[in-house]
């Protein structure tokens, strides 16, 4: 018996599960959400008015959230990922049906209370049912073709949905999220070779769909890929967000500008500066090490979230937090790729740092998941 379950033998459960919860994930959570409430503030002109403000109580509700996910036994949230899939799914058809329009896309539902954006939520459901069907299926059977065909149909139903409002961004994310639990659930790398090729051929078939009547992109789609090869042709235009935000990189330099001196995000140069692009608003105000510092605290999580997953003896719970760290990898990696001009801009988010209310409350619930995996492990 080690020396923190001897202390607590006699401490009420409550109390034993709140110290066993995952801190340093919390502490640096936490840390990342506070750098966004700093930026938010910053974008603002110095006023917790109208971002900062509501990002706190996003952020207050949403660690409650991620406690009371915690304190829940793993084998609920197991059982119940089926039918929060399904739920999630009906959430994506209902968007088509009678979803509200922003920006030239078809995501939202209105709550009244809140704006909900069902994507979101269909990042961690398709985490949660992968994970608790590898639970299910004998691992000798994982590789076997009509056993893989199950966890494609799962991971494409979704993808297709939120493909079709359209959100290529989050497409990417679910693709990717879900690839993740099949390869660490030890599905053969030959059907990932395959998915290369395929892959491969599809972006050949894109590009050869252009002004077709079956064309497989927006016009607005094929922009942004022509903007990320060169944002010079049109600079006023389609390439706009992305000079901007490579003027804002390169101004900070070393150790950046000073906190609220940013030219590009104060004078309003920087578009969606409050959420895609506030990376690089933080890059022009505290520059390379400002940014790093962020990468640093991004890729801590990640590291304590797989020393958590690998020192799990439950597969499910194993899979949930390895699908939940991938997915909280993929938010962050596609989005600094995004605005340095490393990858199309396809509309990601910095996680905890851009404002928004679906995307951190969904996040941090995740985390709730991997929490309550950490707290109930086999011990």
């Amino acid at each position: 018996m080690s020396y923190l379950e001897y202390n607590t033998k006699y401490v009420p459960t409550g109390f034993r599960k709140l110290i066993y919860l995952n801190w340093p994930i919390i502490i640096l959570l936490t840390a990342v959400a506070s750098t966004g409430f700093v930026m938010l503030y910053s974008v603002a002109g110095g006023s917790v008015d109208p971002w900062m403000a509501p990002q706190i109580k996003r952020f207050g509700v949403g660690m409650a959230l991620m406690i009371g996910v915690a304190m829940v036994p793993i084998w609920f949230w197991r059982n119940l990922s089926v039918l929060a899939f399904g739920g999630s799914l009906l959430l994506l058809v209902a968007v088509e049906l009678f979803g509200e329009v922003g920006m030239g896309a078809q995501r939202w539902i209105d709550l009244g209370f809140m704006r909900l954006q069902p994507s979101e939520l269909t990042k961690i459901t398709l985490v949660m049912v992968l994970a608790a069907y590898y639970e299910w299926l004998p691992t000798d059977k994982t590789s076997h073709p009509i056993w893989v065909i199950i966890p494609l149909l799962i991971i494409l139903i979704p993808t297709a949905l939120v493909l079709k409002q359209p959100d290529l961004g989050t497409a990417i994310l679910l693709l990717f999220g879900g690839a993740t639990i099949m390869f660490a659930a030890g599905v053969h790398w030959a059907y990932f070779g395959t998915v290369i090729a395929a892959g491969i051929g599809t972006i050949v078939a894109v590009f050869q769909s252009r002004g077709t009547d079956w064309q497989l992109l927006k016009d607005y789609q094929f922009r942004r890929i022509d903007t990320f090869l060169d944002p010079s042709n049109d600079p006023l235009g389609a390439g706009y967000h992305i000079t901007q935000a490579k003027i804002a990189f390169g101004s900070g330099g070393w150790t950046g500008r000073g906190f609220m001196q940013g030219t590009q995000s104060r004078l309003n140069f920087l578009p969606e500066k409050h959420t895609d692009f506030i990376f690089t608003t933080l890059a022009e105000e505290f520059g390379f090490a400002g940014a790093f510092a962020l990468l640093m605290l991004y890729l801590l999580v990640i590291v304590f979230c797989i020393h958590s997953a690998i020192s799990n003896k439950d597969r499910f719970a194993s899979l949930l937090t390895i699908g939940v760290a991938m997915t909280f990898f993929l938010f962050f990696s596609v989005n600094m790729a995004m605005v340095t001009g490393l990858a199309p801009v396809v509309g990601v988010p910095l996680p905890l740092v851009s404002y928004g209310g679906s995307a951190m409350l969904v996040l941090l619930v995740a985390f709730g998941l991997v929490q309550s995996a950490h707290v109930h492990r086999p011990r």
